[in-house]
This record gives structure tokens, sequence and C-alpha cells, in this order.
């Protein structure tokens, strides 16, 4: 079979605005839906080439979701293509949470848009559950890789490790099992490679090489780019005032949040409510209930968080002003050092992929991911059906069982599923 062309600019575009809008689930969801369009449906992709993305961007500080649809959008279109697709992955969630923000310190009545928040629950179950059977069946080849995804999953769901210490866990798995047990932790297929009887993928031409004076310059922009709205802050509202500080902080927030959201949450609650007393525990919880039903990363709750520690420390500014910058320096500082991980990085990634240790490596921490969503699948499931005050909700069950369904059973996309459900949310919640 002829393999499909590569995609040119303009719709590898239009599919990163869409991307932007639909992205609900958390980093489980989120992968689910780029794996579908891009693996499945558009074939812009091979399997492995994703599953390898994957597990590069998991070992990056910074939302790995994010951090993926940047290194796709790389690779399908070098950096112009890095820029459009992970910046078009924040910039609905940034305008969208900082309405909802806005809303939550007005007091306004907001119940219409609980219910969409509401209905959308059940579609991201049923989407982060589909993530974790679609690339859990075609990671998981052998009882080992198996066994790695289940050490994993009880690792940190019931002991709560560390997420890099299970990644170093799972790459010294796939060491000693390459060399020991072959057969056990295959070496992945390389990029365009496909199983017989598979339609062909899309065949990319070679991965722009690394060299000193482009990591130099990968540096030197990016890191200007960081840094200068934050000085410019210190220089403008001084150096003590909320939003330096809030350009310092959360930069460091940056640095340490590999393993996700759920890794530096709570890091960032214990700094900005009981160190900086910025904000209230209940704020805190309101702001990642936001982020969790937005499209975009959960970690947009920073800006959340941004936003009301500003409004509530305005300075010489008027509230909302200063929680507009606040909002904006957060965010900024949280997604600008993302793409200057990918950009340093992305170039080694196919290399890694062709050294049969290394591939055994990355295998088993592919394997190790599986378990890792499960872990996000569950956690997000016991929220949504057994909510704080402890009834079980009847409703999110059953609608995610339908949805589930839906999208199994009878092939209903994304779009058509989250707007059904926010739809039913919506009447749920007036009624």
């Amino acid at each position: 079979m002829t393999p499909p062309p590569v995609p040119t600019f303009a719709e590898a575009l239009r599919f990163w605005i869409k991307l932007g809008w639909i992205s609900f689930g958390g980093p489980a969801g989120q992968m689910a839906i780029m794996h579908k369009e891009l693996v499945e449906k558009r074939r812009w992709l091979s399997e492995d080439h994703f599953l390898h993305a994957l597990n590069f961007c998991m070992l990056l500080p910074g939302p790995e979701a994010q951090q993926l649809a940047t290194y796709l959008g790389w690779r399908l279109h070098g950096a112009r293509g890095g820029i459009a697709a992970g910046a078009l992955f924040v910039i609905p969630s940034v305008f969208i949470l900082f309405l909802l923000s806005w809303l939550y310190m007005a007091g306004g009545e907001v119940k219409w848009i609980q219910g969409i928040f509401y209905g959308l629950m059940p579609a991201v179950i049923a989407i982060v559950v589909s993530a974790v059977k679609r690339i859990g069946s075609k990671a998981l080849k052998t009882a080992a890789l198996w066994a790695v995804a289940l050490l994993a999953f009880v690792a940190i769901f019931f002991f709560k490790v560390n997420f890099v210490a299970i990644i170093l866990c799972a790459a010294l798995a796939g060491w000693i099992g390459g060399k020991h047990f072959p057969k056990q932790f295959p070496a992945g297929k390389g990029h365009g490679k496909s199983d017989v009887g598979e339609a062909p993928f899309v065949e990319l031409p070679p991965s722009p090489p690394a060299s000193w004076g482009r990591t130099f310059a990968v540096l030197a922009i990016c890191l200007t780019l960081w840094w200068l709205p934050v000085l410019a802050c210190g220089l403008l509202l001084g150096w003590q005032g909320i939003h330096f500080q809030q350009g310092l902080f959360f930069s460091k927030a940056a640095l340490v949040t590999i393993g996700g959201a759920y890794a530096v949450l709570p890091y960032v609650s214990q700094m900005a409510v009981e160190h900086y007393g910025w904000l209230g525990q209940r704020q805190m919880m309101a702001g990642l209930g936001l982020a969790e039903t937005t499209p975009g990363p959960l970690i947009m709750v920073l800006q959340f968080v941004g936003f009301v520690a500003a409004w509530q420390h305005p300075g010489e500014l008027s509230p909302l002003h200063a929680a507009m910058l606040g909002a904006g320096i957060t965010t900024w500082v949280t997604f600008l050092p993302c793409f200057m991980f990918v950009f340093l990085g992305a170039p080694h990634v196919e290399g890694l992929r062709e050294r049969k240790v290394v591939a055994t490596m990355l295998t088993a921490v592919t394997a190790a991911v599986v378990g890792v969503i499960l872990n996000l699948a569950i956690w997000f499931a016991l929220h949504a059906l057994v909510p704080a005050e402890g009834k079980f909700d009847v409703f999110v069950a059953l609608a995610a069982v339908g949805t589930w369904v839906a999208m199994e059973r009878f092939r209903i996309g994304v779009i058509p599923v989250l707007g059904v459900c926010a739809a039913l949310g919506v009447v749920v919640k007036m009624l």
C-alpha cells in the first residue's frame, strides 16, 4: 500500500487548533485523543514512534501531554510546527480558565457552566479508560511487560512512589531484561515501519541533527524569553512585589514537575497556601476542580493560583489588573520552559531508538507508563464518581458507561460525545 503524503503545515495547524479545544481528560485523555487522531486515523506517525515520543516527554519536567504535542508538531514541521502545536494546546484553556477565575472571584452565578463541566466528567472517564486500553494493548506484548505495568501501577497508586523512581526502575529492568530475556523485552521498530497487514504510515524525512550551535541558540532564545518578563515585573512593580515573586516561584515549580501536575500540586499547595499565604486551601481545591474540567493540561491550575493570589494581593494595581498580570506571568513561566526542554532533546529521540539497549529500556518504560496512566485514570474516576460529599454519583457512572459503549462499540467521535455529555450535564444541573 502507498503511504499517505506528509501533511502540509496548514493541515497540521487545523488539527492543533482542534486539539486545543477538545483536549479534555487530563494527560491520559489528551494522549488518547492524539493517539486516536494522529496514529490510528490520520497515520501521520507510527505506533512505535508515538510511544517513544511519549516516553521522552514523560521524562521531562512539565506537562507531558503538552510536550508530546510540541514534539509531534516539531517532528512534522520543525520549530514552527512545535511552537504552533504547543501553544495552541494551551491557548484555549488560558482564556477559558481566566474567565472562570474571574467569575469565581467576582462571585458570579455559573450554574450552567458548572453543568457543562459536570456533564463532561463521564466523557473524560471514558476517554481515559480508552487510553489505557488502546495504549496498553499496543505496548504490553509480553508477560514481563505486563508485570512492569502492574508493578508501576501498584507503586504509584498504593505506595505513592515518586514517578521518576518508577521510570528509573523500569529502565533498569529493561536494560537487564534486554540482555538476559530479549524475547520478553523486545526492541521497538523504527518510525514508518508497520506490522504485516497494517496500513502504512507517513514517511517523514530524517530528523534534523543535533549540534552545539543549535543547542546554544535554543538555550539563548528560550532563557531570554523566559526571564525577561519576570525581570520586568521586578523592575517595574518591585522586587518584593507579588508578580516578581510569582515569576520566581513558578519558575522553580516548572523545573520539578516531572511526572505531571499530580506530582507538583502538593508542593505548590504547600508553598502557595502555607508559606506565602497567597490563597486558602478551599480556593486551591476550587482551582483544581476548574482545571480538571477545562481543556488543556491540568497544570493550568497554576494560572488560577496566580490569578487568585494577585487578586488578593494587588499592591498598587486594581485587583483585576493585578490578577490578569499574575495569571499571565504564572502561565508564561510554567510553559516556556517546556518548549526549551522539548527543542533541546527532540533531535536525540530517534537516535536513541536506533540503539538496541536503549530501545529495550524504552520498551520497559513504555510498559511502566501504561501503569502510570492507569493510576491517573482511576484517580480521576474515583473523584468523579464519589465527590467530596461522599455520595456515589449515579449520573456520572451511567453516562460514563454509555459514553464508553458509544466510543468503543459504535465508534462515535470525541466531539459529538463531549457535546452530548455537556448538554446532559446542563440539564441535570438546571433541574
